[in-house]
């Protein structure tokens, strides 16, 4: 057992599982995507946090709200393995 997991123990309970996914992924996502363009469009990062926190205003309930229908589809179109 390492020492992360040995100082860090579950505290969320399941019924909040969805939203911390949705909490997640739409952080990192907005963050790398946020990070990409603000480099590509002026050339250093100096706009990045702004940029950042905007996408993700966006991208959170967006997440919440098509991730549903994700999984969904997935659930009709993956074959599962016999």
């Amino acid at each position: 057992m390492n020492a992360t997991e040995a100082t860090m123990r579950p505290f969320l309970p399941k019924r909040a599982e969805p939203l911390a996914f949705g909490f997640l992924l739409s952080g990192m996502m907005s963050c790398i995507v946020s990070c990409l363009s603000t480099f590509l469009a002026i050339g250093s990062l100096n706009g990045f946090l702004s940029a950042w926190l905007s996408s993700w205003a966006l991208a959170f309930p967006a997440v919440l709200i098509v991730g549903p229908l994700v999984r969904r589809i997935l659930a009709v179109i993956v074959r599962t393995e016999a």
